[in-house]
C-alpha cells in the first residue's frame, strides 16, 4: 500500500462567535517565532531586544498590506474577472499572501521603524532574515490546512492526499499530489540554519545576510514553483513567480557580492549613521571653557 500525508480534515474552529482559522494561526506564530529569533540575533549584535518589537510593529502590517496586494495583482480573475468578488479581496483570512509584496513593503515598514528608532536598517535586515525564513516555514502549514497550493500527482511515499471538495478538475478521487506546503517548510528551515551558520562563521553584515536570505528562498521556491499545478498568469510559457525568482535571486546575488567587496566583515554596532549626528537644537560646547583635568575625567 502507499503511504500518504493526510490533509487535515478542518481548517477553521469556532469559539464562539470568533473563527479560528489555521491559515491565520500560522502565519501569527511564524511571526512570533521570527519576532523572538530576530531579537537574540539583534542583542548578539550588540542591540536592544525591545527595539525589535518597535520595528516590527511597523513591518508586520506593512508586510501584510503588501502581501495581499501582490496576490490580487498576480490572481485578479478570482477577483474582478466573471463570476469575481471583488470585496473578497480584503478576505486576507480566506488565504492569498504574496512573498515578494510582504517583504518589499515589510521592508518599507521596518525602515520606518528603524529610522524612528535610529538603528542601522542593514543591521536589522541581517539579525531578521534567518527568522524570516522560518515564520515562512511556518506559515505553509496553512496552505496544508487549506488543501490548497499543492503539487502534481504523485506515487512517491509522501503525496498529499487532496479531499474531493477541493480537487482539481480531472482527478480521481485518491490521486495524491507532490506536498509542496512540505517542501518549502523543509527548505526554508534548512536554509535558516544555513544563514545563521554562515553569518557565525563568517561575520556577515551590512545586509549581506538579508541578501543571502533572499538567494536561498528564491532558489527553492524557483523549483518549488515548476511543481505546482494551482493556476497562474505565465509569461512566455513560465509562471510569474518563477520570473519573479530568477529576477530577485540574481539581483539579490549582486548586491551580496558588490557589498561585500565595499564593506567586508560585520558593522561594530547597531545604530544608524545619524543617530550620532548632534543635536541642532542643543547648545554648542563652550570653547572658552577650561578642559577638564585628569580627576575630573576620572
Amino acid at each position: 500500500m502507499i503511504l500518504s500525508i493526510p490533509s487535515p480534515s478542518q481548517a477553521v474552529w469556532h469559539l464562539g462567535p470568533l473563527p479560528l482559522r489555521a491559515y491565520a494561526l500560522s502565519i501569527l506564530v511564524g511571526i512570533v517565532v521570527a519576532v523572538l529569533l530576530t531579537q537574540r540575533r539583534w542583542k548578539e549584535r550588540g542591540g536592544d531586544p525591545d527595539e525589535v518589537l518597535e520595528i516590527v510593529f511597523w513591518a508586520v502590517p506593512f508586510g501584510i498590506v503588501g502581501g495581499r496586494i501582490y496576490h490580487v495583482i498576480t490572481s485578479p480573475d478570482q477577483y474582478f474577472g466573471a463570476g469575481g468578488d471583488p470585496w473578497k479581496a480584503f478576505a486576507i483570512w480566506e488565504g492569498g499572501l504574496g512573498i515578494w509584496g510582504a517583504v518589499a513593503l515589510g521592508a518599507v515598514g521596518a525602515y520606518i521603524g528603524c529610522r524612528r528608532m535610529k538603528v542601522s536598517f542593514p543591521v536589522f535586515a541581517d539579525a531578521l532574515a534567518p527568522g524570516l525564513l522560518i515564520a515562512q516555514a511556518v506559515g505553509r502549514l496553512g496552505n496544508w490546512f487549506n488543501q490548497e497550493l499543492f503539487g502534481g500527482p504523485t506515487t512517491l511515499p509522501w503525496g498529499l492526499e487532496i479531499d474531493a471538495a477541493h480537487l482539481p478538475a480531472g482527478y480521481a478521487p485518491g490521486t495524491l499530489f507532490h506536498p509542496t506546503f512540505l517542501y518549502e517548510l523543509l527548505w526554508n528551515l534548512a536554509g535558516a540554519a544555513l544563514l545563521i551558520w554562515l553569518d557565525r562563521r563568517f561575520r556577515l553584515g551590512h545586509g549581506r545576510v538579508f541578501w543571502l536570505y533572499v538567494v536561498v528562498y528564491t532558489t527553492g521556491r524557483l523549483w518549488i514553483e515548476l511543481v505546482r499545478i494551482d493556476p497562474a498568469h505565465t509569461i512566455a510559457g513560465l509562471r510569474v513567480n518563477v520570473w519573479m525568482s530568477i529576477i530577485v535571486g540574481m539581483g539579490a546575488l549582486v548586491a551580496f557580492v558588490v557589498v561585500g567587496r565595499r564593506h567586508p566583515g560585520r558593522e561594530t554596532g547597531t545604530r544608524s549613521a545619524d543617530s550620532a549626528a548632534p543635536d541642532p537644537e542643543s547648545p554648542a560646547p563652550d570653547a572658552t571653557a577650561p578642559a577638564s583635568t585628569p580627576a575630573a575625567e576620572q
